[in-house]
């Protein structure tokens, strides 16, 4: 029951009623990612006549955050390419690292030494000189 009002009022958990009815009768799914979000495209690959290619969307685990889409299903989902990362084989380099969403607003976003938010450290302003012309 707290599933079905979830998806019924709020559009940021995830999917919404209307998403999931739509991704029942005219999706197929392709493939999930590493942070568990769902990947659709229209079933059979066929066009939408309003947007003239195959329509394709994916439906967060979780908050809807479209930093945590990772870069090969960014490239799909926006017809860069047309493989799936789901349908290759591909090995990331060795110095490639992990991607990571938008960290911004959290207690993991960077702080740099001297900032009143840094981590450790007290927002006292001894270190700040205010510059006079």
């Amino acid at each position: 029951m707290k599933t079905f009002l979830t998806q019924f009022f709020t559009w940021w958990n995830g999917q919404t009623l209307g998403t999931r009815l739509f991704t029942w009768r005219k999706g197929e799914r392709i493939g999930q990612d590493e942070f568990g979000n769902i990947y659709y495209r229209t079933r059979g690959g066929a066009k939408d006549p309003a947007l003239g290619h195959e329509r394709r969307w994916v439906i967060y685990k979780g908050v809807a955050e479209g930093s945590m889409v990772p870069p090969g299903w960014h490239g799909w989902l926006h017809h860069r390419t047309d493989i799936a990362p789901s349908q290759e084989n591909y090995t990331p380099r060795e110095w490639e690292q992990p991607h990571q969403g938008n960290l911004t607003g959290s207690a993991a976003a960077y702080r740099p030494k001297g900032s009143i938010v840094g981590a450790g450290q007290a927002a006292s302003g001894k270190d700040y000189q205010a510059w006079t012309p």
